[in-house]
């Protein structure tokens, strides 16, 4: 399939990912998750999320069957489509969401929504780190698995009508893309996550949380 050749390509550097990662979610996810919380992590990608969360049960879904060897041992991996997850209802308490919703198209989407609605226990919540296109016009067709373009206020719109309330939202936070040609410096990672003014600066990316 041409969207493995394109991952393959694009996330071949795992190794610098996962250092990124475990600062992101070390110094910040982690607050909004607790250890008896169960998660689940749409899609998964190459787990650098999931891998690195602490809680009580982890679940991991992507299309692609290659995510599970990049998966630590105590994440059930579900090989399955977000718009039909194998998974009974009411039985997450919190579901993350990362660079995805531009890669499909608005009917799934709102399956997806539809489905995460499904599986969370009331009062659960959904977190999403999106980029958004209000912010990132000149680079978000710079990837050719982008698809539909989004932004803050189209996912507010969608989830509010299916019930969903917006608990969070951080208009600018992360940069448009984690790809750069230079090495990962933690200190520098750190030390962007903890002041908020710069995300303002070089934010590209929203992040949204909304409660079932």
């Amino acid at each position: 399939m041409i969207v493995d050749k394109i991952y393959q390509r694009r996330f071949s550097d795992t190794e610098k990912r996962q250092v990124l990662w475990s600062i992101l979610v070390n110094d910040f996810f982690q607050k909004l998750i607790s250890s008896k919380d169960t998660v689940l992590d749409i899609p998964c990608g190459y787990g650098e999320f999931i891998n690195n969360i602490v809680c009580a049960n982890k679940y991991a879904i992507d299309i692609n069957p290659d995510s599970k060897t990049f998966l630590n041992k105590d994440i059930k991996f579900l090989k399955a489509s977000s718009t039909k997850i194998p998974l009974q209802n009411k039985s997450i308490d919190k579901v993350f969401v990362s660079n995805f919703f531009e890669h499909i198209n608005h009917e799934d989407i709102e399956k997806t929504v539809l489905e995460v609605k499904r599986i969370l226990k009331d009062g659960g919540n959904i977190m999403i780190l999106q980029p958004n296109i209000r912010f990132a016009s000149k680079n978000y067709w710079m990837f050719f698995d982008h698809i539909t373009p989004i932004d803050d206020r189209a996912l507010e719109e969608i989830f509010i009508i299916h019930g969903f309330k917006l608990k969070k939202r951080i208009l600018k936070f992360l940069p448009f893309s984690t790809q750069s040609k230079y090495p990962i410096i933690p200190f520098l990672v750190k030390l962007y996550i903890h002041m908020p003014l710069v995300w303002k600066i070089f934010g590209q990316q929203t992040f949204m949380v909304f409660e079932k």
